[in-house]
């Protein structure tokens, strides 16, 4: 079993009566998640209810909100009790349904999950607004990823973990750049095992997801923009270069995009800039949530040694770490560019202050910076700014701002504490 950090949160949450919402891709972890939840509250005693709107003989429960009810009723009586509802975008009008169970103030806590789609992200959001929290679980973070390698044996220490054994945790960041942290991917053991998993993840995210969302079992050209988009990472999009390549009206490859978007797949991260003249353009550059699915996207899954696609794949990692600090705030990840060239991979807008963090898969032996480091710093004085690379653990100052080189696995650590 792996471990994931989100559980304590969801533990924390039960007490509350507003919805515990459970997001993510396909594959997960969502119902073994709810699963061990279910587990936690009958071991302290509690009523459960667990319904599944992929199996059918759930599925006849959720025709009307009524019939709902009285199942839950039939099952827990009219007590206290915690129904688990998985995969609830199954439901047409998820959220309208799901809004009229709620203001009925049963005696009842619900625990719903979903994988991503456009009914879930975006109508379930406003019609619960006020009704629901959220909690989006992805595919493991590399700390649960280097828990589980290491049989939650430094569980309390991986700090002095990654300190002492470098070796070690340079070969665990190896196989996470390779492989990404599909929860069933990790379990399995060798490498072809792992690409029969990840394929299947992927064929059947396109024939269950999106095949549904395009209203066409013809998905050749939405698959080929996954590729396109793999190759790019880290890269300002050319929405024309796109659309002539994949064939595609430019309104479509936005549309297919937004779907990417909106199904956890990849991450859209848009430019900073005050300095409209001097600063370069309003298109994104794409990331992939899980870097596994982008390199199985590319042909590369498990394949990855040379060092500039590392650098990119890198560069997407930290990503995921400083979204994973920021998810629950009103923080903005941007990245920055300039038409003299001068770019910082990302700008962290907290507030009022300004965090640029870039990205180096580099064993520094002494501090660098770069001229487009410093020309960010020297046009927008930030108090802080952060080189996550390989090794390297140090501090400089550059006028006013105070530069930390920070070892990938302490990124988080730094963040919070400086």
């Amino acid at each position: 079993m792996i471990k994931r950090t989100l559980f304590d949160g969801l533990k924390s949450h039960i007490a509350k009566k507003e919805i515990s919402f459970i997001v993510g891709p396909r594959q997960a972890g969502k119902t073994t998640l709810m699963n061990l939840l279910k587990d936690y509250l009958q071991q302290k005693g509690e009523q459960t209810l667990f319904l599944n709107l992929d199996i059918e003989a759930d599925k006849q429960f959720f025709t009307t909100q009524e019939r709902l009810v009285k199942k839950i009723e039939l099952e827990l009586g009219r007590h206290k009790g915690f129904v688990f509802i998985d995969e609830i975008q199954r439901k047409e009008d998820a959220g309208i349904y799901l809004k009229g169970i709620y203001d009925m103030n049963l005696p009842y806590k619900f625990i719903v999950s979903g994988s991503g789609s456009v009914e879930l992200k975006e109508r379930i959001h406003e019609s619960l607004s006020g009704r629901k929290r959220i909690f989006e679980l992805g595919t493991l973070s590399f700390v649960e990823f280097v828990d589980f390698k290491t049989q939650y044996k430094y569980e309390s220490r991986l700090d002095d973990f990654f300190t002492i054994e470098k070796e070690r945790t340079n070969e665990l960041l190896i196989e996470y750049l390779n492989f990404g942290g599909y929860p069933r991917v990790v379990l399995e053991e060798t490498r072809d095992e792992k690409y029969k998993t990840i394929n299947e993840i992927y064929q059947s995210y396109l024939e269950r997801d999106i095949s549904h969302l395009l209203q066409v079992k013809k998905t050749d050209a939405f698959s080929n923009l996954v590729k396109l988009v793999a190759s790019q990472i880290g890269r300002i999009v050319n929405f024309s270069e796109f659309s002539s390549t994949l064939g595609l009206s430019t309104t479509t490859l936005k549309e297919y995009l937004w779907f990417l978007e909106k199904t956890f797949i990849i991450l859209k991260v848009t430019p900073y800039f005050k300095n409209v003249r001097k600063e370069l353009t309003k298109s994104p550059v794409l990331y992939f949530y899980d870097i596994g699915m982008r390199n199985f996207a590319l042909g590369l899954f498990g394949n990855i040694a040379d060092g500039s696609e590392l650098g990119f794949i890198f560069q997407n990692y930290v990503l995921n770490v400083i979204r994973s600090i920021y998810q629950d705030t009103a923080a903005k990840i941007h990245f920055w560019r300039t038409k003299d060239k001068a770019e910082v991979d990302f700008v962290v807008n907290v507030g009022h202050e300004l965090i640029p963090i870039e990205a180096k898969y580099k064993q520094f032996t002494q501090p660098e910076i770069t001229r487009s480091l410093r020309s960010f710093i020297a046009n927008y004085n930030p108090r802080r700014a952060f080189i996550v690379n390989l090794g390297l653990e140090k501090t400089i100052n550059i006028n006013k701002t105070t530069v930390y080189f920070v070892p990938f696995y302490s990124l988080s650590r730094h963040l919070v504490s400086h």
